[in-house]
């Protein structure tokens, strides 16, 4: 059995919607950010950064939000969140390269940066529905949860980024989507503003 830890609403939002999507019998623990869970000894055991997500496997724990979704899409090719070929692999892995190093700190540099990182997402989201095109992908779960997370905390210009609203809409429809927002809510978030 999968064990996934999880602060709701922070980045562990897009395993635990991987995890739904892919169908996968898991346990979802949830920690808290505020009490400093993830600075216990039982918990850096787990993971010594003391972030979340940490999921807990039969060979043994995987960090990192692209590291887990890229493990849940090879583990489950049924559930196509990994596109076949070289290159299209090639392709997801660089969307979530430049989504856990370039997006994701973003925010924390202000918000005018942040509007000039997700500019770059618009151009590079393109007009397909998807970040790959016409499937729907692990690169679709991270982009999801991090536009999200941005909505969420600033104020958009009516018209501002269509690409990307056009595709949180779309991916904020998917059941395992609703199911983790609605999950991870009855929980309680503790976003820092």
């Amino acid at each position: 059995m999968l064990t996934l830890y999880l602060a709701p609403g922070s980045s562990s939002m897009a395993a635990h919607i991987a995890l739904h999507e892919v169908g996968a019998e898991f346990e979802a623990r949830p920690v808290s950010l505020a009490a400093r869970e993830t600075r216990t000894p039982e918990f850096l055991a787990l993971n010594p950064a003391g972030q979340v997500p940490v999921l807990v496997t039969p060979e043994g724990p995987l960090t990192e939000v692209a590291a887990i979704l890229f493990w849940l899409a090879r583990r489950h090719p049924e559930a196509h969140l990994l596109p076949e070929g070289a290159m299209a692999e090639a392709r997801a892995i660089s969307w979530m390269s430049f989504l856990a190093a370039t997006v994701h700190p973003a925010r924390r540099q202000g918000l005018e940066h942040a509007r000039t990182v997700w500019a770059q997402a618009e151009a590079r989201l393109g007009d397909g529905p998807y970040a790959l095109g016409a499937a729907f992908s692990i690169a679709d779960i991270h982009l999801f949860r991090l536009f999200w997370r941005f909505r969420g905390g600033a104020t958009l210009e009516p018209g501002e980024f269509p690409r990307l609203t056009a595709h949180h809409d779309r991916v904020l429809a998917r059941p395992a989507v609703q199911r983790v927002l609605r999950d991870e809510a009855a929980t309680g978030y503790e976003l820092p503003r």
